[in-house]
């Protein structure tokens, strides 16, 4: 399953990365995030505890994942490795690029699905990924842009 999420914001590159890469401040800025906390940092990373929620309609679904966070500043990607929850084993790689008219932020999803034998890949493939997984990152795209082009 691959889930490819784009937007362009009107905004320095160097703010955009610090608002994409700030990840503790998102439930502050991204009505849809519950909590983010480090469970333990290194070099602007580390392990990191996410609860969002994806809503349908008056209700709220949570979701909750703990991931490898790695930041590269010099090449403007942020990237997680799930390590706990049901998405566990996703690569997420968020990518800032220099765009005509912004900076082009790209996050992509790569995921094999939950261990379930035999609907894992498919319940991923239908559901997990184009339900949850962009329902949370076209929502959090959408914030960081909104708080970039704001500062």
């Amino acid at each position: 399953m691959v889930t490819v999420d784009r937007v362009v914001i009107r905004a320095p590159i160097d703010r955009v990365f610090h608002v994409a890469a700030d990840v503790e401040r998102w439930p502050q800025i991204l009505s849809h995030y519950r909590w983010v906390r480090f469970l333990e940092r290194w070099n602007g990373g580390g392990t990191v505890e996410m609860a969002a929620a994806r809503p349908f309609g008056v209700f709220r679904l949570p979701a909750w994942w703990v991931s490898e966070m790695t930041v590269d500043r010099r090449a403007r990607v942020i990237r997680y490795r799930h390590v706990r929850g049901i998405t566990r084993r996703m690569n997420v790689a968020w990518r800032l690029v220099d765009a005509p008219g912004g900076v082009d932020v790209t996050i992509v999803h790569e995921w094999a699905g939950p261990a379930w034998p035999l609907i894992g890949p498919l319940a991923a493939r239908l559901v997990i990924g184009p339900v949850f997984i962009h329902g949370i990152a076209s929502r959090t795209l959408a914030g960081i842009k909104q708080e970039a082009e704001r500062a």
